[in-house]
This record gives structure tokens, sequence and C-alpha cells, in this order.
């Protein structure tokens, strides 16, 4: 192998790691967004039958 295949792989792996690195942080990212969500949510699922189901949203 001659010096710039070698170089040239180096930098390939190196740019693969940054693209790992960023896709991980946004993955998380995301999961702690749904987290949130669920947490929002979760009250509503522990309401009695008939509270809450019915919403007039009309203006």
């Amino acid at each position: 192998m001659d010096v710039m295949s070698i170089v040239s792989s180096m930098m390939a792996m190196q740019a693969a790691n940054t693209q790992q690195q960023i896709a991980t942080s946004v993955m998380k990212q995301n999961i702690d967004s749904e987290k949130s969500v669920l947490q929002l949510l979760q009250p509503a699922a522990n309401n009695p039958p008939g509270v809450g189901g019915n919403l007039d949203i009309s203006a």
C-alpha cells in the first residue's frame, strides 16, 4: 500500500467515527424528547372512564 491510500483510509475512518458520534447524539435527543412526551401523556392515561374523552376545540 502506498502512503496516500493509507492516509486516505485513515481520514475516511475518522469521518465515519464523527458521523457515528453525531448520529448517537441525535438519537439520544430523540429518545429524551419522546420520554418527555410520554411523561406529559401519562396522567391522561390514569383518568377514570369518561373523563377527558371528548374535547371541544371549536372557536
